[in-house]
Parts: C-alpha cells; structure tokens; sequence
C-alpha cells in the first residue's frame, strides 16, 4: 500500500510490529513482545533484546549515542545510549530535542492535486447569519461563577417542562468572570460570547449576577453574530424569582426553535474540531492519521477542520509551517506556536514538559513524537487560518486555533470558534463530553472492547486488516450521522462540560 500520509501503516496485520516510514529507526509493537521472540518486518528478521510492551518502540536499525532517532520519517528525540536492532527504545534510552523558541523559513505552498470534492450533505439548521448548526439546542450561559448552579437549576427544571420540543436544554457552568483582570477576563467574555453565537444553539439564556466583572452587558456588546430573536438574558440581583424568569425565558426560546427543521446542507457547511487525549503509541498510526483522512474530505468539500493544542504541534512545527498557504498565514502560525513557547518559559516550565505519564505508559517517549502523531489529524490541506483563543472560523480549509492541550480547554475553545461536531481520537479513553457533539475514536481495538460506553468509532480495524481508506469512507459516514442528528456516546451518557483558560492572576 502506498505512504499516502505521515503515519499510514505499510506492514501487513498478520506481523507483530509495523513501521511507518521506510528511513525510520523504529517501529511499534502491535501486541506484548517477549525478550528473545524473532520476528519479521517486510523481510527483515529482528529479535527482540527485552520485553516490549505493546504500543512501545523497538529498534529495526541501529542508532548511535547522540544521534536522532527517527519515526514517521521525522526526529522524536536523541538517542542517550547506542541502540542496536532488537532493543526497546523508550525514555531510558531517548531524550527530547525541545529547548525553546526555533527559527523557521517560509517556502510558498505548491497545492497538491485533490480527488473531486466528495459528494454528499447533511441534515443541520440553518440560521440567519448562514451558518449551520448540528443540534437545536437551548444553551443556559452564565456571565460568572457565582450563577452557575443556577443557570444549572434552570436547565433542569425546563429539560423537564418542555421535553421533546427541542433537542435538549443544557447548562454550560464555569467558576470564573469575577476577581478576574486583564487576557483571563477577556478569554472568559470571548468563551462565553463564542457560545453564545453557536449555530448549534436554537436559542440562549445569559444569566448574570450584577457585580461581576464580566459584565452581562460589555459581554452582550462584544459578542459578533448574536441573534437578538434568539437571545434572552438579565441580571439575577434584580430580579426576584431568578428561576421562574429563567424558566419564562427558555419557554420564549423554546417556542422559536421548535418551528426550526433539519435541512440537506453542503458539507461546505461543516465545522469539524480536530482533538487527541489519552494518546497511545498507535495514536498516530491509526487513529490521528484516520482522522486526517476526515479532514481532508471536508477541507476539499469545502468546509472547516479546525486544529487546536498549541503544545502539541512543539517539534512537528515543520510539518504543519510547510502547508501554510501565504506568508501572512505562516507568519501568524509562528507567532502562536512562538507565544506558547514564551509563555511556558516566562512560567519557568520546559516545553516539553509532555507527554503525560498515561502517554508514557502507552508508549510515547517524546513531545516530538506525540507532536508528529497529534499534527496528523491535520491532514494534508494547506493551513489557511489562525485563529486566536476565543474567536471565530472565517474562510473555509484548516484552521489552526491557539489554545492548549488540555482537554476540556481546547474542545471549549473548538465549540466555541464554531466546531459543529468535534472527532477526539484517544488511545487510553475518556468519558469527557462537550457542548458540540463529540465522536470519540479508539486508537486501538482493545480500548474500543472494554469501553463501548464511551468509544464511538474503532480505529484499530485498520491493524486488524482494513484499509485506512475504506475505514476513513465510515468514519465519515458516522460524521454525517452525528451531524445529522444521531447521538454520540457522550451525548448518551449527559457529558456535557466546558473550561475556559486560565493564566493570569485573581484579585
């Protein structure tokens, strides 16, 4: 088969260990390896020096002390002792490359030759502004804290008053918006302005307190693209039941957006959030790269992939700088990825204080190697836009958004730049849910057994024998699903959770 993208898989399912890239150094384990086992890579026989869990590297070329060691084709760290072929190459024998802020060259993108855009819609709503949402929803927002379980309360009472009317009424609580100055006071009133905007929102309640300084009203005055028909909000200290008026108000609201209907729209239309967490030594030869695959389908049919984590693009910057489709978009990319850097840094952190010991444990050993795994999910479509924390998708085609790894802060920060379904690939399982709807995708088929609950979609078929092509056709029929209208696993089990970043001090 074909290298088609960083990460494909070129070993048959019936070996014991893959490789991804024919100059790389290592490859990956596909089950529990045993010191002394022989086993065979394309023709290539290679014993193994010592246990090798599955997920973890294993030596198919010698390295020398203080050399890179290669995967995916790219550098994932220096080698701290010599490695012979057999060994197992982890932490106790490679070490990052990361130390600060990097130097980086623009080179004008030459655009590659595309498959004719895919046909094929979906059923989402409409809204005045044109954008298109996935759900119809009442959103219950709040400007502060110190309203959030009453913004809580009222979603409650009214999912049990108007059942059926909508797709759902739901809460979005957070504890921030007072004792709260300058980029935190700003990212809180962007967030919660962004969702606010969601297409996915049929109408929106925002609750303030009155004393806050995230002000309902300098909230209201910032946020682009609100519609004043769908929109209710009001202080609660000048009110005298707070949950009889929020309960008015979602009626009102109720009444517009039970007249809204699904109807076909272009995948041109589709804003699709791009996330990892949990990530495992196949994460980016399976799940990562599958997802690729989805984004490049939307990104030639027109619509938006939107790729996040700052943090994790740290030693794969290379990759993703090299597809930016003006200076103007290249020199924005640096400037994010330099920034986060800065702010590590100013913090007294090393950058590439990644991946976490879940990571190690699944067989990452470096941020470099996580990084060139994470990028994939990017897949080959020129970068077109950069967007900052808290705002909002503009041109059609890859999107990179500045925001960190976190989890639930970056699928906050996907929803609200107007993600209208988010694909989170992961190879240890979460059951984390967010405002959009949100597919959870196994790196690996043992995690996608165990946790039905939580997993939407098995990428490890493609270790088992299925091409990552014919798994990225139904994968991408499961997207038009969700946006059509099916529920996500999360959806299912009520997780529903935002986070807004933090960084800066509290009065």
């Amino acid at each position: 088969m074909a290298k088609a993208l960083i990460g494909d898989i070129t070993s048959s399912p019936a070996e014991s260990i893959h490789g991804v890239d024919p100059r790389d150094h290592v490859a990956t384990a596909l089950r529990d390896l045993v010191a002394g086992e022989t086993l065979n890579l394309h023709g290539q026989t290679i014993v193994a020096r010592a246990d090798i869990p599955k997920g973890h590297k294993i030596a198919v070329r010698a390295v020398g002390e203080g050399e890179d060691v290669l995967k995916y084709g790219w550098p994932i760290g220096r080698a701290t002792a010599h490695i012979v072929v057999g060994d197992h190459v982890h932490v106790h024998n490679v070490e990052t490359r990361l130390s600060g802020v990097e130097d980086f060259a623009y080179a004008e993108v030459r655009p590659e030759p595309h498959a004719s855009p895919p046909a094929g819609s979906f059923l989402g709503y409409r809204r005045k502004n044109g954008r298109v949402g996935t759900r119809n929803e009442i959103w219950v927002l709040c400007t502060v804290g110190c309203v959030a379980n009453t913004a809580r309360r009222i979603a409650e009472k009214a999912n049990a008053r108007f059942a059926g009317r909508v797709d759902g009424v739901f809460a979005f609580p957070h504890p921030f918006g007072c004792s709260q100055l300058g980029d935190d006071l700003t990212h809180t009133r962007k967030l919660i302005a962004g969702l606010a905007a969601h297409p996915n929102a049929g109408g929106v309640l925002i609750l303030g307190l009155g004393c806050e300084n995230n002000q309902l009203k300098a909230l209201l005055d910032s946020a682009p693209g609100l519609d004043p028909e769908r929109l209710r909000s009001f202080t609660t200290q000048m009110v005298e039941d707070e949950l009889e008026d929020g309960l008015d108000a979602v009626e009102a609201l109720v009444a517009i957006a039970e007249r809204d209907r699904r109807e076909p729209a272009p995948l041109s239309d589709l804003v699709v959030g791009l996330k990892c967490g949990g990530s495992d030594g196949f994460s980016g030869v399976t799940a990562n790269p599958l997802v690729g695959r989805i984004a490049d389908k939307v990104s030639d049919a027109g619509g938006t992939p939107v790729l996040t984590e700052i943090p994790e693009v740290f030693g794969a910057e290379g990759v993703l700088l090299a597809r930016a489709a003006t200076r103007e978009v290249f020199d924005e990319a640096v400037e994010v990825i330099d920034d986060f850097k800065r702010y590590f840094i100013d913090n007294h952190q090393p950058i590439y204080e990644n991946p976490s010991p879940g990571n190690i444990a699944g067989g990452i050993t470096t941020l470099e190697e996580k990084s060139l795994g994470a990028v994939q999910k990017g897949g080959r479509a020129p970068l077109v836009e950069v967007l900052r924390y808290g705002e909002q998708v503009g041109p059609h085609g890859l999107t990179l958004l500045e925001a960190p790894g976190n989890d639930a802060v970056s699928s906050t920060a996907l929803t609200a730049a107007g993600a209208t379904v988010i694909l989170f690939t992961t190879g240890r399982g979460t059951p984390l849910g967010f405002p959009a709807p949100t597919l959870k995708i196994a790196s690996n088929s043992a995690l996608a057994a165990r946790k039905p609950g939580w997993i939407d979609f098995d990428a490890g078929v493609v270790l088992a024998g299925q091409t990552m092509d014919a798994a990225a056709d139904s994968l991408m029929d499961l997207v038009v699903a969700t946006a059509s209208g099916q529920p996500t696993k999360a959806e299912l089990n009520g997780e529903r959770e935002i986070a807004i970043w933090k960084q800066g001090v509290t009065l």
